[in-house]
């Protein structure tokens, strides 16, 4: 699926600003990027023969890291605003890569995208966290703006070896 430059572009500066939004810890400004509708899902992998490959992740509405609507979204947001989010206080430092931005659909309204991430976390004086791994996402146009409708995120990695997983993909 080909866009022209400019909606490329326009799809890039959109998940380099909501990069900054998270690594700024702009929480409510990137709750923003949702819509009302929205849904937040990351499975979980688990490590499968090659002719099991089509069970490698849970499907939707089974055991899942995250299948958050947006009101769950939002609260998880304020709870790290409240101060009292014990995985978070103090704050981790991250910084969020996206790579190969590409268009996989086009639906009226509704673009969706995949893109590969690396996602690195430090916290305190020695946790270092590293998730890399694929989202995909349905972009739809929403008054004039990109707004995220459905995330889906897939890790590479089968185990997670960090105390929590309280940041945002």
């Amino acid at each position: 699926m080909l866009l022209t430059a400019e909606q490329q572009h326009e799809l890039e500066q959109f998940y380099y600003e909501e990069a900054a939004l998270l690594d700024e810890h702009r929480y409510e400004e990137w709750l923003e990027l949702f819509t009302e509708d929205s849904h937040y899902w990351m499975p979980i992998r688990q490590t499968r023969t090659t002719n099991q490959l089509d069970k490698e992740f849970t499907a939707p509405g089974e055991m899942a890291y995250f299948d958050d609507p947006k009101d769950v979204l939002t609260i998880r947001v304020r709870k790290i605003d409240t101060g009292y989010a014990w995985a978070e206080d103090p704050p981790s430092r991250t910084r969020h890569l996206y790579t190969n931005l590409r268009a996989v659909a086009v639906d009226g309204d509704e673009v969706t995208v995949s893109c590969n991430f690396i996602l690195y976390r430090t916290r305190l004086e020695r946790e270092v966290d590293w998730w890399v791994g694929r989202r995909e996402d349905v972009v739809r146009r929403e008054n004039g703006t990109l707004k995220i409708a459905r995330r889906s995120i897939f890790l590479d990695q089968t185990n997670i070896l960090s105390k929590n997983i309280s940041n945002f993909f």
